[in-house]
């Protein structure tokens, strides 16, 4: 009888990983198949609800980051951290008081914010991006982000 249950927590851990994708409940399926091969040689649920832990946690711990890895192996990657750095040219000018501001970087406009909240950039002036936060662009003016480069104690 305790074969069957294993079956029924198999079948009900496989069908939440497929509702979910979230690689979690798949190695304790694998946790309970093992338990289900082990009730069907032994009757004893304390050492069969040991083996369903030790495999389980054994393949979440071995096997999961290679799975992780495979499966997030496709998610497209924007290389939005590569943009510090770069220079860009104001478009509207960065008024962080009162929420205006565009940058182009790369042939594209961005909603652009002075890294100073009291500093305003006009419109034409080279920046230096210093982060990206969501879809804007921090900035500071290019003299501004080369001198504070320039201050920073060599190797």
């Amino acid at each position: 009888m305790l074969s069957i249950g294993w079956l029924v927590v198999f079948v009900l851990l496989i069908g939440f990983e497929a509702a979910t994708m979230g690689l979690f409940t798949i190695w304790f399926a694998g946790g309970a198949i093992a338990a289900f091969l082990l009730s069907l040689f032994l009757d004893n649920l304390i050492v069969q609800l040991i083996v369903f832990l030790i495999v389980s946690f054994l393949l979440l711990y071995f096997t999961r980051p290679v799975a992780l890895r495979y499966f997030n192996g496709k998610r497209v990657r924007t290389n939005v951290d590569e943009l510090a750095g770069r220079e860009a040219k104001v478009v509207e000018t960065i008024d962080n008081f009162n929420g205006t501001g565009v940058a182009s970087l790369n042939g594209l406009e961005w909603t652009a914010r002075s890294e100073k909240d009291d500093e305003i950039i006009p419109a034409g002036e080279k920046v230096t991006v210093t982060e990206v936060r969501g879809v804007k662009l921090i900035v500071a003016r290019a003299e501004a982000a080369q001198e504070a480069a320039s201050e920073l104690p060599q190797n």
